[in-house]
């Protein structure tokens, strides 16, 4: 058993390298291009969600272009945290209205009738809580795709050349137990 997993885990790394050529290329096109700002990607990003991912993806070298597929993820947390915060927030306002009326003596909404007053009360303060708490989730969904868009824009110009070398080895530490040998070289 331990030895299917170990070889699942060793499938699972796999060992990286560079064509000295290929490394050639992309230094050349880094340097016919102009640097890449970090400070736009941050500044579009925080001006339109996503689009400091995609102005990352466009300066990206042809063969590392992953950022786009991010703006879907980024609306779809910004939509759903969106829609039930407004959800929230028309609940307990209706809620507020119906517990004000109670205290008026003005007609009630049946939908709320097999509630008492203090049945309303807890529901309100349930609701209000909730869209609090989805405040707050679109306040932490807009300041993560801000961080990604910053980290992203330092990788952008990031380079692994074949100086930097990583190798994950499996060996066999006595004879009974399998293990990892990592190996980091700085040539």
């Amino acid at each position: 058993m331990r030895i299917i997993l170990l070889f699942l885990l060793l499938l699972s790394f796999g060992v990286y390298s560079q064509d000295s050529l290929a490394v050639e290329k992309i230094v050349e096109e880094q340097d016919s291009i102009k640097p890449h700002s970090i400070k736009k990607a941050l500044l579009l990003s925080a001006v339109i969600p996503g689009a400091g991912q995609i102005y990352n993806h466009l300066a990206m070298p042809k063969g590392q272009k992953k950022a786009f597929w991010k703006v879907p993820l980024i609306y779809a947390g910004l939509g759903v945290t969106g829609y039930y915060l407004i959800k929230n927030q028309r609940l307990q306002k209706e809620l507020r209205t119906e517990y004000q009326n109670r205290l008026d003596l003005l007609p009630t909404d049946q939908k709320w009738s097999p509630y008492d007053d203090q049945g309303i009360l807890t529901l309100y303060n349930q609701h209000l809580t909730r869209r609090d708490l989805f405040i707050m989730g679109v306040g932490l969904v807009y300041l993560f795709q801000l961080a990604d868009a910053g980290v992203e824009a330092h990788f952008v110009s990031f380079d692994v050349s074949e100086d930097l070398t990583f190798n994950l080895d499996p060996v066999m530490m006595d004879f009974r137990t399998a293990g990892f040998r990592i190996s980091l070289n700085f040539r």
